[in-house]
């Protein structure tokens, strides 16, 4: 078996505001949404080379709320440069640091309590 990329596909409680997270404070694109814009009930987002799906909870879900265990790390060029950019505007689920393990990096939480890292080798 071949495989040729991954996609994460999250829940959301409230879609909209996952699209307007991503896309003012992030700088994603949202490319596609389902079935329109003014209630969607699943969006593709892009940025750079990486891409993210949400969705809203499908009525089958035995959970009480989106929930993920892990996290999104994400690899930016400058990640001093994405703390400056983002540490005001998110809630700071840890700020930037170096870590013993070699990588330089900082945490922050979406609009839905996700765990997003975004980390750089130090060199």
């Amino acid at each position: 078996m071949k495989l040729i990329g991954l996609i994460p596909m999250l829940e959301t409680v409230d879609l909209r505001q996952t699209i307007e997270f991503y896309t003012k404070i992030l700088g994603f694109e949202c490319r596609e949404f389902f079935p329109n814009a003014e209630t969607p009930v699943w969006a593709s987002l892009k940025k750079d080379d990486l891409y993210l799906m949400f969705t809203t909870r499908n009525e089958h879900s035995t959970i009480d709320k989106p929930t993920m265990t892990g996290s999104l790390y994400l690899y930016p060029e400058d990640v001093d440069q994405a703390w400056e950019e983002l540490k005001e505007r998110v809630e700071v689920e840890y700020p930037i640091e170096n870590f013993d393990y070699g990588m330089r990096e900082f945490g922050v939480r979406d609009c839905n309590g996700y765990l997003l890292q975004f980390g750089q080798e130090i060199k």
